[in-house]
Parts: C-alpha cells; sequence; structure tokens
C-alpha cells in the first residue's frame, strides 16, 4: 500500500490529470463550433442538413463510446495490481469491440435518409443529411478507436498529449473543411460532402497519432499494445462488453434527455428554443470541466482500487467531489451575476427576435444555475463508479432518474402546469437532482468498502506477520 497522500497533493495530482482531459474536451467543442460556422457561412439548408446529421452521429457514437470508457478503470484498476498484461489486454479487446461496433453502424449511415424521412425530416434536407453520413459515418471507427486510445492513455496519467492531439485535430480539420467545403486552395466545391470528407481524415489523423504516441512512447512500450493484436482475449472481451454497454446505455439516457428537452422547447416556440440553444452552449462549457475531473477521478479511485487501498480511494474520491463542487459554485455566481453578459455573446443585437431570447436566455440561465451543482455531482458520481468498476447500477439510476422522473415532470410543470420553458428546465433539474443523490449514495455504501477494507486488514495482518519472521519473532 502506497503512502497516504495530504489532501494538497491529491489536489495536485487530480489536476495535473485532469486539466489537460478538460482542455481536451474543450477543444473537442472548438472542433463542432468551427464546422457549424463553416457550414453556416456555405448555406442555410446545408447547415441544417449537417446538424441533423452530426446529432445521429452523436447518438450512435454515445452508445459505442462506452466501450472506450470501461477501459480507463479496467487499465487503472489492472495499473494499481501491476498487472501489466492485464492492461494491454483489455485495451486491445476495447478497440477489437468499438471496431466492431462501427462495422454494425454503417448500415444505419448509408440509410440514414430513408430513415429520416420516416421521422418528418423535409426530403432535401434528409437527402443532404444523408450525403454527410456516408462518408462521415466511415469515421466512427476512428473516433472510438480515438475514445479508447484516449483512455489507455488517461489511465497510464498521459492526458497532455490528448489535449495536443485535439488542438492539431481542430487546425487540421479547419484548413480541410475551408478547402472542400468552398473550394479553395483548388480544391473542387464539395459543400456538406467537404465537410464529412474533412470530419473523416480529422479522424483517422487523430487516431493515427495516438496510436503511434501509444506504441512509441518509452515508459509505454512494455505494453506492447499493439504486439498480436489479432489474437483474442475472450475473457476480457466479454469483461470490456459486460461493462462498456451499461455505460454507452448510461451515456445515451443522458444525452436524450436534452435532446426530449430541446424537441420539448420547440412546441413552445422558436424563440425559446433559441434561447434554450444558447443557454444549454453556456451551461456545456461549465460541464465539460466536470466531465474532466471526473474522468481524473475515474483514473485516481481505479488505481486505488487496484492497489486494494481503500484510504487513497476514499481521499481521492473526496478530492475530486470537492474540486467539482467548488467550481460548480463558480458557474452558479457568473450565471446569476452576468446572465444577460453571457447570453448576449451568442446575439446579435440588430436581430428583431434578439430582445426576446436575451430576456428568455437570462431566466433559463437562472434554471442552469439551479442544476449546475446537481449536474456536477452527477457526472463526478459516474466517474466514482467506473473507477470501481460498477456500470450497471449507474445505467438503471440514470434511465429511473432522466426518464421516469425528469423528462415526465419537465412535461408536466411546462404544460399542464403552464410553467413553459421554465418549468422544463426545473424537470430537468429534478431529473439531475435524483441522479447525483442515487449515485453519490451508490458509491460511498457499495460493496467494495467492505472488500477493500478486509483486503488492507489482511495485507497489514502479512506485513505484521513478515516483521516478526525478519526480526525472529
Amino acid at each position: 500500500m502506497r503512502k497516504r497522500l495530504t489532501y494538497a497533493a491529491q489536489t495536485r495530482a487530480l489536476l495535473m490529470l485532469g486539466l489537460p482531459i478538460i482542455g481536451s474536451h474543450l477543444a473537442q467543442m472548438l472542433l463542432h463550433v468551427t464546422d457549424t460556422v463553416l457550414l453556416g457561412w456555405y448555406g442555410v439548408e446545408e447547415l441544417a442538413a449537417v446538424v441533423l446529421a452530426t446529432s445521429t452521429f452523436f447518438v450512435l457514437f454515445i452508445l459505442g463510446a462506452g466501450f472506450g470508457i470501461a477501459v480507463m478503470g479496467m487499465v487503472a484498476s489492472a495499473l494499481g495490481r501491476g498487472d501489466d498484461t492485464q492492461v494491454r489486454r483489455d485495451t486491445r479487446m476495447g478497440l477489437w469491440l468499438s471496431l466492431l461496433y462501427s462495422l454494425f453502424t454503417l448500415p444505419v449511415f448509408w440509410y440514414s435518409g430513408s430513415i429520416l424521412l420516416r421521422f418528418g425530416q423535409e426530403p432535401h434536407i434528409a437527402a443532404l443529411a444523408q450525403d454527410f453520413l456516408r462518408i462521415a459515418g466511415i469515421g466512427m471507427g476512428p473516433a472510438l478507436v480515438i475514445m479508447v486510445l484516449k483512455s489507455y492513455l488517461a489511465a497510464l496519467e498521459k492526458t497532455k498529449v490528448q489535449l495536443w492531439v485535439t488542438l492539431t485535430g481542430v487546425f487540421f480539420n479547419f484548413c480541410v473543411a475551408w478547402a472542400l467545403i468552398f473550394g479553395h486552395w483548388g480544391m473542387p466545391e464539395l459543400g456538406v460532402r467537404g465537410a464529412a470528407i474533412a470530419s473523416l481524415l480529422t479522424q483517422s489523423f487523430g487516431a493515427a497519432l495516438l496510436g503511434l504516441y501509444a506504441a512509441l512512447e518509452p515508459s509505454s512500450r512494455r505494453f506492447h499494445l499493439f504486439q498480436r493484436f489479432w489474437r483474442p482475449d475472450w475473457v476480457a472481451f466479454f469483461r470490456v462488453l459486460r461493462l462498456g454497454v451499461p455505460i454507452g446505455l448510461t451515456g445515451l439516457a443522458e444525452s436524450c434527455l436534452f435532446v426530449a428537452a430541446s424537441v420539448m422547447m420547440g412546441w413552445i416556440g422558436t424563440v425559446e428554443l433559441a434561447a434554450h440553444g444558447i443557454a444549454m452552449e453556456v451551461a456545456a462549457l461549465a460541464f465539460m470541466v466536470h466531465l474532466g475531473l471526473s474522468n481524473a477521478a475515474t483514473v485516481r479511485v481505479g488505481r486505488a482500487e487496484g492497489e486494494g487501498d481503500p484510504q487513497s480511494m476514499r481521499d481521492s474520491a473526496l478530492t475530486a467531489t470537492v474540486l467539482s463542487a467548488g467550481f460548480a459554485f463558480l458557474m452558479i455566481a457568473l450565471f446569476l451575476s452576468a446572465p444577460e453578459w453571457l447570453v448576449g455573446l451568442f446575439l446579435d443585437e440588430s436581430k428583431q427576435e434578439a430582445g426576446a431570447i436575451l430576456s428568455f436566455g437570462v431566466k433559463l440561465l437562472a434554471m442552469a444555475a439551479l442544476f449546475q451543482l446537481f449536474d456536477a455531482m452527477q457526472v463526478i458520481g459516474l466517474g466514482l463508479l467506473r473507477g470501481v468498476q460498477d456500470t450497471r447500477a449507474p445505467m438503471l439510476i440514470a434511465a429511473l432518474s432522466y426518464w421516469v422522473i425528469g423528462v415526465p415532470v419537465s412535461y408536466l410543470i411546462a404544460f399542464p402546469g403552464g410553467y413553459g420553458g421554465t418549468g422544463l428546465w426545473f424537470g430537468l433539474a429534478v431529473g439531475l437532482a435524483v441522479a447525483a443523490a442515487l449515485l453519490m449514495a451508490r458509491f460511498w455504501r457499495g460493496p467494495w468498502w467492505q472488500r477493500l477494507g478486509t483486503s488492507a486488514s489482511l495485507g497489514l495482518a502479512a506485513d505484521k506477520n513478515a516483521a516478526q519472521i525478519v526480526h525472529g519473532e
């Protein structure tokens, strides 16, 4: 068992691990923003089609990303046990499952136009979205490979490379998309197909860079990650599958909660939907910090769990929780003190609807302040539970909190209750609060504490016996 760290040392370790991950998440959002800006300059129909297409891609990506996220906790635990072989096996099978899943998504992307028509989309928009997805959908494999490799490197506490690769990808994507969407630098003007090619090339480029780093970085070579890559390890395969599917479904449940909120806000009105989109962007930026701290918590807790060190696991969990809560309170203060400024950043004041959007957006940011702490605690709770490789209970908690409680409460308060969009967001806060409470209770009262406590006691007894033998007692 390693020497106990002070809380100051725990905080430094968590921030050293988490800050580059937070930067990587923010850079990933920047990638999305640059695509939106470029297509907004190109044409309204093309922008609408690609927004629809990327939403479709994202839903399928979230489901498949569960395998990569599962790898993070598994590798951290294996490192804590000193089991280098299992590190390789778990990561390799995570890559296998991600690539297999990506193959199953290809027919959905190929026939996406027909699927979107069945959901009531306009034929021309559906056709443009299909043009995008038939090309960009091939990038599902590289995108999920990136997810696995990021998790593997995060577990090794090598997170700076994630930030630099993502930032490089943003620059690469902008250059390629600029050339292919508009036909600059001698390239053909391809519109949405150009955006799709840029997306595919960027995902492939990122996967290649991370793969080379994982294979060649000196301290990682001992894992021989790609050695005999074709050889299966069915025990590890089904373990990643068993942990990854619930993680993917948990992410899907939460993502679809906000999709449902957007749909219901659209029933209220166009101004309200526009304000909702702006408030969601602001809240999402803050959420990236909590998500990065959650990822770091998964690694720290997983490492302590693998070492059989309940005290370190408890200290890491408390540190992550306090840091996330502290940032949440800062965001609450900002949302309540400067809502007009935050919403105004997204508005052209010369537009006729700007005043109405600003007024309603300010109300929604007040509701966003209400659920900031709950949102922070639920994602930290998920990160802690993934560190101890508990994924099925969080999936059930997410389904209950978001779909049995959150969505119905949102609907009832917004429509029969007559509170409109603010009532809808209050319902989201209720769902997130329930999820936060149940996830935290699950982690702090879970069976791993008793198991680790027993292991620690046995370890201390063994150390005592060894010392007695050495001293001839």
